[in-house]
């Protein structure tokens, strides 16, 4: 099997192989003056098993692409089979029709996907059930909840976990499970589809001292602060915040670093730059996870 790694996530991707015992491939991705790249395989891979590692945050247009001429370029060299590992799966929350007019980017990416030769692909805590069925190839789907249940159980036992949404509910009664039946409780909420303005309505359950919200990501910020405070509102003393993907566009570090949240865990699905990373932040790391599902596939 021969692993290679695109620009988005090389620390995350040099993890994995370390979990695996093995070195990533060599691969040359040159950047053209007007911003084109070129990819080119540097070792042989005629019959191998490759697996390509590229996340897709920030910049998915930019990392989607590439992620497709280094699977180009294996194919074209020979490659077997090829798996491609996207931690983050750029264009799920676009899985279909909002409005009237709209493109289903995800179904775009999909058929892209399958069109460049990649037979599975692997990816963590998809924003809906309802992606897998628009793939066309194998998706392997991994969830972080079990690195959250281990940091939850530390908090404490008068802790309640928190659905910002109705969509999420599954994954707090699933997490809810792993912990032996913590209670949790949803929180009513609203979105304006034109703006991506949050409005909290009402708290479905009791709330406890210790409040953990449980999200897939978090992105601008403004659903896990809005949650906070209303949770707060309601008697919460600590208030804590699990998600999987730590998008963070635009201010969402200085957003999250200024709100009631006591501490802010998410996973390295996504690299961090340094300029993103504030002091209430924790990481996890899934590469185990990843490097477990790799391995279970040889």
């Amino acid at each position: 099997m021969k692993i290679f790694s695109g620009t988005s996530n090389k620390p995350l991707a040099e993890k994995i192989t370390k979990e695996l015992d093995t070195d990533l491939s060599p691969l040359e991705i040159h950047i053209f003056p007007d911003g084109e790249k070129r990819v080119r395989v540097l070792e042989k891979v005629v019959d191998e098993d490759c697996v390509v590692i590229q996340s897709t945050s920030p910049e998915p247009d930019k990392n989607y692409m590439e992620l497709f001429f280094i699977a180009d370029a294996l194919k074209r060299s020979g490659a077997k089979h090829i798996k491609a590992v996207i931690p983050y799966l750029g264009y799920q929350r676009q899985d279909h029709v909002f409005r009237e007019g709209e493109a289903v980017s995800l179904e775009v990416i999909a058929t892209l996907l399958k069109w460049e030769g990649i037979e599975e692909v692997i990816s963590l805590d998809l924003h809906s059930i309802k992606i897998p069925q628009i793939f066309k190839i194998k998706l392997n789907h991994l969830s972080a909840l079990s690195l959250f249940a281990k940091e939850i159980e530390k908090i404490g036992k008068n802790t309640v976990l928190v659905s910002p949404d109705m969509g999420g509910i599954r994954r707090v009664k699933n997490l809810s499970e792993m912990l032996g039946g913590m209670p949790y409780c949803l929180i009513q909420k609203d979105r304006d589809l034109a703006t991506g303005k949050v409005t909290m309505n009402e708290i479905e359950g009791e709330v406890k001292e210790n409040a953990v919200i449980v999200d897939d990501m978090i992105s601008t910020g403004e659903t896990v602060v809005a949650a906070s405070n209303l949770l707060k509102n309601k008697g919460a003393k600590e208030i804590f915040v699990f998600a999987t993907h730590a998008v963070f566009s635009k201010d969402a570090p200085r957003i999250l670093e200024n709100s009631l949240l006591h501490k802010v865990y998410v996973t390295d699905t996504i690299d961090i730059p340094h300029e993103k990373q504030f002091p209430k932040l924790e990481v996890l790391t899934v590469a185990n996870l990843i490097a477990k599902s790799i391995e279970n596939q040889k």
